[in-house]
């Protein structure tokens, strides 16, 4: 299900009050998901190589600075190794609180940071930031719907829910 961050579909803020209206939909719907719980929070990175330096920098390791790095997986099909990429997901655990990622949030809405995820410790319920909203991903029909209909003014008017 995919939540938009700001009202009327707007992708980027503005302002500091749009600012503070992103940081209060991402952290109702993560509070709404793990209050109480541990989650891991998963950032990532790309390079030419496996050990490189990143493809497209970004403030990742500043915002993410606990996290160790988890994965590596490589794309290596073309046979132009200049066309080669190696994904790397970073991952920490820690006691949910809503604003502890609020640094990370902002970075991800100005589309300075991208791929992050934020799930619980058994990957049944995961939640997908992105610039102009967040898809979240629930174990259930039920509980999905639940949150749907809790936060319906947050929803696409597209037909097809993007």
């Amino acid at each position: 299900m995919r939540f938009h961050s700001l009202p009327d579909s707007k992708r980027y803020p503005e302002s500091e009050e749009e600012y503070a209206i992103v940081l209060d939909r991402y952290n109702t719907i993560l509070d709404e998901l793990f209050a109480g719980t541990d989650v891991f929070v998963v950032t990532m990175d790309w390079s030419d190589t496996p050990t490189g330096p990143e493809g497209y920098p970004t403030p990742r390791q500043t915002l993410h600075p606990d996290g160790i790095r988890w994965w590596t997986e490589s794309e290596q099909d073309d046979p132009d190794p200049e066309f080669h990429t190696h994904t790397r997901l970073y991952a920490d655990r820690r006691r949910w609180n809503r604003g502890c990622l609020d640094e990370l949030l902002r970075a991800v809405a100005d589309e300075a940071l991208a791929e992050v995820l934020v799930a619980d410790t058994e990957l049944r319920r995961i939640h997908h930031p992105y610039d102009g909203g967040a898809d979240v991903i629930l174990a259930t029909p039920g509980e999905r719907d639940r949150l749907r209909d809790q936060h319906r003014d947050w929803l696409s008017s597209h037909p097809a829910g993007l």
